[in-house]
């Protein structure tokens, strides 16, 4: 199965200290403005998901989701969710712990894109 969205060790270490904080967490990519355009970890409570949303998968078994329109641009890549040095600006939990979210991408390959493209055109639709 490939995976829409991978977790580095470096920000599964973060998640694990944001869920023995806050508890149950979820993750929402945003789009931008003045979250710049960060993976934004919430409390399920924090943020409504709605039919405009696509749930890519889970890092650290923590629900990951992108709105539709942004997932039409990033359809074709892997979504990384790392962890940078330094406040990230964001609405994000991890705001005070010196540390912030960080997306990295990368295409998938033909092949990974053959075996998750009808999943995407689901999620699209």
């Amino acid at each position: 199965m490939v995976e829409r969205v991978v977790v580095t060790p470096e920000a599964l270490a973060l998640i694990d200290e944001l869920k023995a904080q806050y508890g149950e967490l979820m993750f929402h990519q945003s789009g931008g403005c003045c979250d710049n355009s960060a993976a934004n970890c919430y409390l399920p409570t924090d943020l409504t998901i709605g039919p405009y949303d696509v749930l890519l998968g889970h890092v650290g078994s923590v629900p990951f989701y992108i709105s539709k329109s942004q997932y039409e641009y990033w359809k074709h890549t892997q979504l990384i969710l790392d962890v940078i040095e330094g406040s990230g600006g964001t609405f994000s939990l991890e705001g005070n712990t010196g540390k912030a979210f960080h997306t990295r991408s990368r295409l998938f390959t033909d092949e990974e894109w053959a075996a998750i493209e009808p999943q995407v055109l689901r999620d699209l639709a």
